[in-house]
């Protein structure tokens, strides 16, 4: 007779490569427009899965649908294998997911440290109101600024958020999630909007999370993408049209096709 139990190697297997993010057949409609029609991804542990595609295809309201913002039509959403998607933004990131935004937002007449701070005392569900001065905070500061620090901008601690570059916002926008102790990251567009030389400056800064953190990134900047995934999902039209290794993606016809033939976006 065929032993069919499951062991405790295969129980640990089975979950290394389990999906720490997934979406199962995600349908969103706005009116007769289908925003996102059947969309399944999945990000697995120590991953950078890249989300593409032209503008319109869909990606912000799947960003939405992930993240609690809205409520899909159809589908559902997983963190850690266990359902969310009747879950609050609130509560997806109590349960591991934390972001970025394609719009930086922090408080400009805060210092960076102040900035991280809150993040850490949101993480703790302490109120702000009853926040007592953050020099007597010591554990508060400690974990603000190691934060700070993870992201290349410890020095900056006591600058007000508002006379910070572009690039050094992104950073700390990074670092506030940090903060939260997450355990997989969704990055909407951290490039956006950077020099040459903060992009470049970002990408090493993704290269230093890879393997501490999961990461579904959607970004516009294909060398990044390529510099920086291991996996790309190309979504146009609401629907995934390929999905695989930066390689086979950069060869797929419909992906050409897709960015109208654009030889140098995909080299």
């Amino acid at each position: 007779m065929t032993d069919t139990r499951r062991h405790p190697g295969q129980d640990r297997a089975a979950a290394a490569v389990a999906p720490v993010l997934e979406t199962r057949n995600l349908v969103k409609r706005f009116g007769g427009l289908l925003a996102t029609d059947g969309v399944s991804l999945a990000l697995l542990p120590g991953e950078i899965h890249a989300l593409i595609g032209p503008n319109g295809a869909g990606k912000t309201t799947l960003i939405g649908q992930i993240t609690g913002e809205l409520r899909p039509d159809a589908g559902e959403v997983l963190i850690g294998g266990r359902a969310v998607t009747r879950q609050s933004v609130a509560q997806r990131a109590r349960a591991g997911l934390g972001r970025s935004y394609q719009i930086t937002e922090f408080c400009p007449h805060f210092t960076a440290l102040e900035n991280v701070a809150m993040a850490v005392l949101a993480r703790s569900g302490s109120s702000f109101g009853s926040w007592r001065p953050l020099h007597t905070e010591r554990r508060l500061i400690d974990q603000a600024q190691a934060a700070l620090e993870s992201v290349g901008i410890g020095a900056q601690r006591d600058t007000i958020a508002a006379s910070m570059s572009h690039g050094e916002h992104r950073q700390l926008e990074l670092a506030m999630a940090l903060a939260l102790e997450p355990k997989m990251l969704l990055l909407d567009e951290p490039l956006a909007g950077m020099s040459g030389a903060e992009s470049e400056a970002m990408v090493e800064l993704l290269q230093q999370l890879r393997g501490r953190y999961p990461v579904l990134l959607v970004e516009h900047d294909m060398n990044a993408v390529f510099a920086l995934a291991d996996r790309i999902s190309v979504l146009v039209y609401g629907r995934v049209i390929a999905s695989g290794q930066p390689d086979d993606i950069r060869a797929n016809p419909d992906v050409r096709s897709a960015y109208l033939g654009d030889e140098e976006l995909l080299a």
